[in-house]
């Protein structure tokens, strides 16, 4: 296994019991991402637009570390706070996707830190 961090970490910002990215076996593993600036490790809530683009922002820079791109992403789960605004999210989402989209999962959830979309992602590695 390898460990992949937001190239923006603060090497001070501690976020729990888990790792940004993990790299297994030609996969990533991108933990939950939020809408959170890496460098001043602050949550940056707005409205649900702005907080799924900081959200895959964070996302690509992740995936981009570890040699990827977006579209080597191959499925996502993504959280809700509100699902009514399920449509307003996935017009931002659909951007990040142009082409073939990842699968994907998206459900209404209880989120810490009142912010309201969460997305966690698996990505194959090119060869």
């Amino acid at each position: 296994m390898k460990k992949v961090n937001h190239p923006d970490r603060n090497p001070d910002f501690a976020t729990g019991a888990y790792s940004d990215g993990i790299v297994v076996d030609g996969f990533l593993f991108v933990s939950g991402q939020a809408a959170v600036d890496f460098k001043t490790s602050q949550f940056v809530l707005g409205t649900i637009e702005e907080e799924t683009r900081l959200t895959l922002n964070n996302i690509k820079a992740i995936v981009e570390a570890a040699g990827a791109t977006m579209e080597n992403v191959v499925k996502c789960s993504a959280h809700l706070a509100d699902i009514n605004e399920f449509d307003r999210y996935n017009e931002v989402y659909a951007t990040y996707f142009p082409g073939i989209k990842p699968a994907r999962t998206t459900v209404q959830s209880v989120l810490a830190e009142n912010i309201r979309v969460e997305i966690d992602c698996i990505v194959k590695l090119p060869a």
